[in-house]
Order: structure tokens, then C-alpha cells, then sequence
């Protein structure tokens, strides 16, 4: 008898071992599930793109990783080329979006967004010795545009006389050669450009120009207890410090807030 109960006793201590085993598999595998999967371009510096290690870097690439640990989420990106981003969302090939997406009233009648993380606005960069000063100085004046971007409506809205470029690295070097008297454009892209570029003969004259903002952005199903969690990281993130430092590594100041 003596014997039986302790092959009874063994036989229990097994079991529930086992049981304990499968308890931990069951919660390793739930911490595995939680996934943030995000949408990015990856060629879009200083925001989504490899560094010369082939690492996806940039920041939104890094706020979004900062989230999804604050969410205690594990951030998986998914590279897609800007046309197909959208669509790449509303077939459920990830889960938000992390790539400068602007709030505007367009996207916002068929997409949910989080509290934004950047606040930017036009910006007029001109040489240092130039005797423009604000942006209503432009008036008459040859400035480097493209032509179908807000920048160069604004350019246009305020008299300037414009030369058409094809983007902001070519806008720039018409302003350093003196061939344009400066350039509107996105003050994320100039701040950028200056920190790789300390020595650079501009200055950068901000105005009356309206702020845009970017956020994360989800489909209309998503589920907002999700779009809760990436706000209240967001808030803890902003609170603790981690998005000021990740916007000074990045632009040299805090762009998070407005």
C-alpha cells in the first residue's frame, strides 16, 4: 500500500509538471504573438532607410520601435514602396504606418490616426548675406520650387518668381550657387540637412506658413483599444523624455511637440 502511494504521489508531481510546462509555453507563445507589424518606405532618409550596415534606421523608424516597447509589443517592419502604402494597410499587410503620414481631412475621412509625434511647417532658406528676412521678402524674387508641391504654391501665393526643380537637393544647390535667391520647403528636410551640412552658407527663416502634423495611421477597423495603447506609449514616451532625444539625435531639436 505504502508502495502504491508513492508511485501516486509521483505520478501527480509529474503532471503537474507537465501542466506547468504548458502554462509557460502558453504565455511564451502569447508574448510572442504580440506584434506590432509596420508599414515604411526604408529609402526615405532621415526618416525610414538603411544605414551603411543595411540596418533599417531613421526617425520614424525609431519612434515607432520606442512605441511598440512601451507597448511591450515586439515592432516588426514591412518595406513598401510609398504608392502602395495605403494599400498595403487596407489589406491588412500591417498593422499602422510609420512613414511622415500627414494628418489631413482627405485621409482622415478614411483612416483613424494617433496623437501626432511630428509637428513641422515651410520654412524659407536663404544665403546668410541675403536681404530677405521674412517671407512676404520673396515678392519678385527667384526662388527654386517644384512645381506641384505646397511649397511651391505658397512660392507662388506670395509674388516669388520661380525656377522649377525636380526636389530639395537641387533646390539647394541653386540657392548655394547663387542662382535663386532661396527656397520654401519642409523644415524636417532642412533641418536635416543642415546638421549633415553644419558649414552650409544659409539661414532658415520660419513665418506664417500652417504647422502639418504626422502621426500613425490605421485602417477604420481597427480596434481603438489599439489605437489607445500607441497613444498613452506615446504619452509616456513625451513624458519621459525618449521622443525629444530621439527628435535632437535626428534634427538637432524637438520636433514632437507643436
Amino acid at each position: 500500500m505504502r508502495k502504491f502511494l508513492m508511485m501516486m504521489l509521483v505520478v501527480v508531481i509529474f503532471l503537474a509538471a507537465c501542466g506547468q510546462s504548458d502554462d509557460s509555453k502558453t504565455e511564451s507563445k502569447k508574448a510572442a504573438d504580440k506584434v506590432l507589424t509596420i508599414g515604411t518606405e526604408g529609402t526615405y532618409a532621415p526618416f525610414t532607410f538603411h544605414d551603411k550596415t543595411g540596418k533599417l534606421t531613421g526617425f520614424d523608424v525609431e519612434i515607432a520601435r520606442a512605441v511598440a516597447e512601451k507597448m511591450g509589443y515586439e515592432a516588426k517592419f514591412v518595406e513598401t514602396q510609398w504608392d502602395s502604402m495605403f494599400a498595403g494597410l487596407n489589406a491588412g499587410r500591417f498593422d499602422t504606418i510609420a512613414n511622415q503620414v500627414g494628418i489631413n481631412d482627405e485621409r482622415q475621412a478614411k483612416y483613424q490616426f494617433s496623437e501626432p509625434y511630428t509637428y513641422t511647417s515651410a520654412v524659407l532658406v536663404t544665403r546668410k548675406n541675403s536681404d530677405i528676412s521674412s517671407f512676404d521678402d520673396v515678392k519678385g524674387k527667384k526662388l527654386a520650387q517644384t512645381l506641384t508641391s505646397n511649397y511651391g504654391k505658397l512660392a507662388k501665393d506670395k509674388g516669388a518668381d520661380i525656377t522649377q526643380v525636380e526636389g530639395f537637393n537641387q533646390s539647394m544647390e541653386l540657392v548655394l550657387s547663387n542662382r535663386v535667391e532661396g527656397t520654401f520647403n519642409e523644415k524636417l528636410s532642412v533641418l536635416d540637412y543642415m546638421k549633415q551640412k553644419k558649414n552650409a552658407d544659409v539661414k532658415v527663416i520660419e513665418g506664417d506658413a500652417e504647422k502639418s502634423e504626422s502621426a500613425f495611421v490605421f485602417t477604420k477597423k481597427t480596434d481603438k483599444v489599439m489605437i489607445d495603447k500607441v497613444n498613452k506609449a506615446l504619452d509616456e514616451l513625451q513624458k519621459d523624455g525618449e521622443l525629444k532625444k530621439i527628435s535632437e539625435k535626428w534634427f538637432g531639436e524637438d520636433v514632437t511637440q507643436p
